[in-house]
C-alpha cells in the first residue's frame, strides 16, 4: 500500500535525526517570537482562495517537473495573485526538501504550508523554524492521541494545522482533536486514485466553525465553481499548476467566476 510506504519512509527519515537534535528543534521553535503570516486569515477572506503547490514529483506520476526552479515557481504564483503556497518537503517519493520551504517562506508575501507525512513533533518544529505558516496533518496516519498532540503543538508554535481527511469518520476525529481547518482530499492515499466528487460529498459533514479546503484532482474553472458553490474556503492545486507552461494564465483560468 502506497500510504504505508510513505509513512515508513517518513518514520525512517525522522529516526535518522538524533533524539537530542529533535528535542533541540522543538525547544528552539518554542522560543521563536518572530510572527508568521496567518494561514487562517487567508482562509477568512471572501471567495474561494487558491493554494498553489510547489511539487517536483509524486509516487503516482513520477517526476512532474524535470526543470524545477522552485523559487521561480513560487514567485510566478505570487505574481499571478495566489493566496498561499504549499511546499512538498518529503524527500524520497516527492523529491522535496525542507530547504525549498525555507527559501520560499523567506521570499514570498503569502502564507506557506509544509506538506509532508508528519509523524513526529520535531517535523512540526522544523516547519516553524523554516518559516512555514501551517503544517499538514493526515488523520489516516496518526493515532487520536498523536493528532490532538500535534494540533496542540502547532497552535502553540503559532502554526495553523490543515487536518486532512478522506471519510466522514475522519472528519469527526479531526474535529474531536481540535482541528480548525479541515482538508478534504479527493485522492485516496491507499491507491492514489482520484475522485473529485469526494470533496463535495463530504463538505456538509464539516462543522460550520471550521474552515474547509478541497485538495487534489482540481483541474478546471468548472470544478472551482462547484467548490465555491459548495461552500469551500479554499482549493489546493498542485499538478495542474506545476505542469502549466504559463502559471499566471493557469491561475487566472482556475479563478474564473469564483472571486468577487
Amino acid at each position: 500500500m502506497i500510504l504505508d510506504q510513505l509513512v515508513q519512509a517518513s518514520q525512517q527519515w525522522v529516526q535518522k535525526v538524533p533524539v537530542r537534535e529533535r528535542v533541540k528543534r522543538i525547544q528552539q521553535a518554542r522560543k521563536m517570537t518572530t510572527p508568521v503570516l496567518s494561514f487562517e486569515a487567508m482562509l477568512a477572506q471572501p471567495g474561494l482562495q487558491l493554494i498553489g503547490e510547489v511539487k517536483r514529483a509524486s509516487p503516482s506520476k513520477g517526476l512532474i517537473a524535470a526543470e524545477f526552479d522552485y523559487l521561480q515557481i513560487a514567485q510566478d504564483y505570487v505574481a499571478a495573485g495566489i493566496d498561499a503556497i504549499s511546499v512538498l518537503t518529503e524527500p524520497r517519493y516527492f523529491k522535496g526538501q525542507l530547504s525549498y520551504l525555507q527559501a520560499i517562506a523567506q521570499t514570498v508575501s503569502v502564507p506557506t504550508l509544509r506538506k509532508d507525512f508528519i509523524v513526529a513533533a520535531s517535523q512540526i518544529a522544523s516547519a516553524r523554524i523554516a518559516g512555514a505558516s501551517a503544517v499538514l496533518l493526515i488523520v489516516a496516519i496518526l493515532t487520536p492521541v498523536q493528532l490532538q498532540a500535534f494540533i496542540t503543538l502547532a497552535h502553540e508554535l503559532n502554526l495553523s494545522a490543515l487536518v486532512e481527511v478522506h471519510t466522514t469518520a475522519e472528519i469527526k476525529q479531526a474535529v474531536a482533536a481540535g482541528a480548525r481547518i479541515i482538508g478534504i482530499n479527493n485522492r485516496n492515499l491507499k491507491d492514489f486514485s482520484v475522485n473529485f466528487a469526494t470533496s463535495c460529498q463530504l463538505r456538509q459533514a464539516v462543522p460550520a466553525e471550521c474552515y474547509v479546503v478541497a485538495e487534489s484532482g482540481i483541474q478546471t474553472a468548472t470544478q472551482a465553481q462547484q467548490l465555491a458553490a459548495a461552500g469551500f474556503d479554499a482549493m489546493l492545486v498542485g499538478e495542474t499548476l506545476i505542469r502549466a507552461p504559463d502559471k499566471g494564465q493557469a491561475v487566472m483560468q482556475l479563478r474564473a467566476g469564483v472571486r468577487g
